[in-house]
């Protein structure tokens, strides 16, 4: 039977996770660059980055930003009591079986016990997709509209959202009662 664990990813981790990134994008230099910004990230306490594992193999990976220094349009999405979330990535061959499910609520349950009273996220405005996804993880109020800008030049419009962690959604509440039996 397999096992799969949720867990915060050590140094070593975080540099599998980014060698397989950039060998399944070969000639995208924006992986090596987002490579290094993750080290220095992790190296400066400004990120936490979450894994899920199955079988010894990292399958799922979601990245908590900590410092507004990290984030790009930063004002209202990160601060003292809020996290920015990031880098939502699940290998193709595991997507639809609730494996970024568990990993999402162990990250968001660990963010609320470290004292944290809000999340937000960016996705761009045409990925309905992920917009439907996130609203049933509760973010549902928009903060704002922004282009990012990618290492290359490439700009992006992204919509950012919002979710209190004050109260638990029934999502984490169900995700709970799963990790206690």
């Amino acid at each position: 039977m397999s096992e799969y664990n949720c867990k915060i990813a050590d140094f070593n981790e975080i540099i599998k996770k980014w060698d397989y990134e950039i060998s399944i994008h070969p000639n995208d230099e924006n992986w090596i660059i987002w490579k290094n910004k993750s080290i220095a990230g992790y190296n400066n306490n400004n990120q936490l980055c979450y894994i899920g594992v199955l079988d010894g193999e990292i399958i799922t990976e979601a990245t908590a930003m900590l410092s507004a220094v990290e984030v790009q349009n930063s004002d209202g999405l990160v601060n003292a009591d809020t996290v920015y979330l990031c880098a939502f990535r699940t290998r193709k061959e595991y997507q639809g079986q609730g494996y970024f499910s568990r990993l999402y609520h162990f990250m968001e349950n660990d963010l609320r016990q470290k004292g944290y009273k809000a999340l937000t996220l960016g996705v761009e405005p045409d990925d309905q997709k992920n917009i439907e996804i996130y609203f049933k993880y509760g973010f549902t109020h928009l903060i704002k509209t922004a282009y990012e800008i990618y290492p290359d030049g490439e700009r992006i419009l992204v919509a950012y959202y919002s979710k209190s962690l004050q109260e638990k959604d029934m999502q984490q509440i169900i995700y709970d009662k799963e990790i206690r039996l």
